[in-house]
């Protein structure tokens, strides 16, 4: 049996200016790779404690499904945006030639949500995404990524059937004075396959097996380092 796989095609005349989609392991943040793996704790008087980057499922979490990159530069003035992007006229489609738009803020009307700028910024995709039928896509922001400068808001598409259509990705511009430029290949959206039929939910008790079988885990966990990477992680 052939693994599901997502499938994303961009239109032919678009192909040579589009960053690509990639796998999600592949666009980790530079932070990351530069971030110490231990570093002194002022609340345990300076003893050494491991970061993040010793927990297996916060990078798990970065590396989860694909990365959907931004199409090109986007240079922001305190909330003005502007581009430039050669972009071909393409009369035998109907997809936007702008990188970016936007909603306006009334669509967020009753939504807790605080917005930097006054509308809601939409990051065009430009790619189709397909699954196996039964699947379907959350897109939603990159994890963990808070040094990004917005947040995109979550959605679950059912990519099996809506596989020739653009799934775009609304964001909340959190950064009200960013002056700079936010660079073509920056992951705007993680996209993440699950299954379209819903997992169904049993709460209960521990029996006493499983009471004994918990203790043991977290015996393991107060003993020794790595367990969970060592013993659990696939």
């Amino acid at each position: 049996m052939s693994t599901p796989k997502i499938t994303a095609r961009c239109h032919p005349a678009l192909e040579p200016l589009l960053p690509k989609p990639v796998p999600a392991r592949r666009a980790l943040p530079d932070w990351l790779r530069e971030m110490p793996s231990e570093a002194p704790s002022e609340v345990l008087e300076g003893a050494m404690v491991r970061t993040v980057k010793h927990c297996p499922p916060f990078l798990d979490a970065l590396g989860l499904g694909v990365m959907i990159p931004l199409a090109c530069d986007l240079h922001f003035d305190k909330g003005a945006v502007s581009w430039h992007w050669e972009v071909p006229a393409l009369p035998d489609t109907l997809i936007s030639r702008a990188p970016v738009g936007v909603h306006v803020p009334e669509q967020a009307t009753g939504a807790p949500w605080q917005l930097a700028v006054n509308s809601v910024l939409k990051f065009m995709n430009f790619w189709t995404l397909e699954v196996p039928s039964g699947w379907s896509l959350l897109f939603t922001h990159p994890m963990n990524r808070e040094d990004l400068p917005f947040r995109t808001l979550s959605g679950v598409v059912d990519c099996d059937l809506f596989r020739d259509g653009y799934v775009h990705f609304p964001a909340l511009w959190s950064a009200r004075d960013f002056t700079g430029t936010l660079p073509a290949g920056t992951p705007v959206a993680q996209v993440i396959p699950v299954q379209a039929e819903a997992m169904g939910l049993e709460v209960g008790v521990m029996d006493t097996a499983q009471v004994s079988a918990n203790r043991a885990v977290q015996e393991e966990l107060g003993t020794e380092t790595g367990v969970y990477r060592k013993r659990y992680r696939r």
